[in-house]
C-alpha cells in the first residue's frame, strides 16, 4: 500500500512537473527571434487564430494553448490587433498578452513616395488594410475632403517621417494621423510665416520641394534649385521641370527627356503649362521643404548638371551662359559613353 502511495505520489509529482514544464516553459515553434500574431477584424473567434497559429506554427502545442485560451478567457476578450510572440516565450506569457489586449505597434516609415499607389502599398504593407481599401479612401472625394485636400493635393499631408499605429488602425485614422502631424510641421520653425513671405502657401512650397527632391540629392544646392524655380514662376516663364514630365507619363525609369515627351498632354507639363502644377510629385524630405522656405535670393534662371558628373549643378542668370555650360556637359557625357562602349568592345 505504501509503495502505491508512494508511486501515486511520484506520478502526480511528474506530471505537474511535465505540466509546468508546458505552461511555464518555452512554447515557440519557430527559429526566428520573433514573429506575430495578427487577429483580423471580424475573425477574433477561436476557429479563425488557432487557424493562423497553426499555418504559421507559432507554438508547439497547438492544442494546449487553445485549452489554456479557453480557461483563462482569451476567446471573449480577444481583439482585432497585431501581437508580438518572443522565440521561447512561454504559453502563459502568450495566453495572458492576449488576453489583456497587449498589442505590438507598427511602424509607418515613409521616405520619398511618388505616387497615392505607392502610399497605399506601403500601409498594406504595414497595416491590416490591404491596398485596394486605401486606394478607395484615397479615391473617396467626401473621405478626401474632410482631411482639407483634393485629389492634387492629398499627398501634402504627407511629412516623410516614421509614425508608430496600431497594426488595425483603419486608413482614415491612418491618414488623419498624418494630417495632424503635418499640421504640426507646419506650425514650428516659423514655416507658415516664410511660406507666407514668400507669397505662396503650405501646399505650394510644398509641391516646389517635391520638384527639388526630385531635381537632386546634394543638400547643399537644393535652396538654389529651389531659387530657380521660384525666380521662374515670378517672372512668369513655365517652369520646365523634367521630374513633372516623367511623373506625367508615370514613367520614373526615364533616364533623360527628350522633345516627344513634352508633347504629353497633362496638367503637370511644365514645359506646356505655365505656373505651378495642380499637386506634388513626391514627398519631399522635412530637410528639402526647409531649404526651399529658406531658399537664398538669387537671379537664376538655369541649372545643368556639371561636367564632373559629381551630382551638383551649374547655375546661371542668363541663356548663353547656360547654352555654354549645357554644351560642356553633353561634350563630357557623349566622351564617358564613347570610354564605355570602347570599353565593353574591348571585353569581347
Amino acid at each position: 500500500m505504501k509503495k502505491i502511495v508512494v508511486f501515486l505520489f511520484v506520478l502526480v509529482l511528474v506530471m505537474g512537473v511535465i505540466a509546468a514544464w508546458i505552461v511555464f516553459g518555452a512554447a515557440t515553434g519557430f527559429n526566428e527571434n520573433k514573429k506575430y500574431l495578427l487577429v483580423y477584424t471580424g475573425k477574433t473567434d477561436k476557429a479563425s487564430v488557432m487557424a493562423f497559429v497553426k499555418e504559421h506554427e507559432l507554438v508547439k502545442n497547438p492544442a494546449v494553448f487553445e485549452w489554456m485560451s479557453e480557461r483563462m478567457g482569451v476567446w471573449k476578450r480577444l481583439k482585432p490587433g497585431r501581437f508580438e510572440i518572443k522565440k521561447g516565450e512561454s504559453l502563459l506569457s502568450i495566453t495572458r498578452m492576449l488576453r489583456n489586449n497587449r498589442q505590438t505597434a507598427s511602424k509607418l516609415v515613409i521616405n520619398k513616395l511618388r505616387t497615392k499607389q505607392d502610399l497605399a502599398a506601403i500601409i498594406a504593407k504595414n497595416f491590416e488594410a490591404d491596398s485596394s481599401e486605401v486606394i478607395s479612401f484615397i479615391s473617396n472625394r467626401d473621405s478626401i475632403a474632410q482631411l482639407e485636400v483634393n485629389e492634387n493635393t492629398f499627398m501634402t499631408i504627407v511629412i516623410p517621417n516614421t509614425y508608430t499605429l496600431y497594426w488595425n488602425t483603419s486608413p482614415g485614422k491612418i491618414f488623419r494621423r498624418l494630417k495632424s502631424e503635418r499640421e504640426n510641421f507646419w506650425q514650428k520653425n516659423n514655416r507658415l510665416e516664410k511660406a507666407e513671405k514668400l507669397g505662396f502657401t503650405a501646399e505650394q512650397i510644398y509641391t516646389i520641394a517635391s520638384i527639388v527632391e526630385e531635381e537632386t540629392n546634394q543638400q547643399d544646392e537644393k535652396g538654389n534649385v529651389a531659387s530657380v524655380y521660384i525666380n521662374r514662376y515670378r517672372t512668369g516663364m513655365p517652369l520646365g521641370a523634367d521630374p513633372t514630365i516623367k511623373f506625367a507619363l508615370n514613367d520614373f525609369s526615364l533616364k533623360r527627356i527628350y522633345e516627344k515627351h513634352l508633347q504629353v498632354a497633362s496638367p503637370y507639363n511644365t514645359y506646356r503649362n505655365r505656373g505651378l502644377p495642380p499637386g506634388p510629385i513626391c514627398t519631399p524630405s522635412s530637410k528639402t521643404i526647409d531649404a526651399v522656405l529658406n531658399a537664398p535670393k538669387t537671379d537664376y534662371i538655369f541649372f545643368v548638371a556639371k561636367s564632373d558628373f559629381s551630382g551638383h549643378h551649374t547655375f546661371s542668370s542668363n541663356y548663353a551662359e547656360h547654352l555654354q555650360h549645357a554644351k560642356e556637359y553633353q561634350k563630357a557625357l557623349d566622351e564617358l559613353i564613347l570610354r564605355k562602349q570602347n570599353a565593353a568592345k574591348g571585353s569581347l
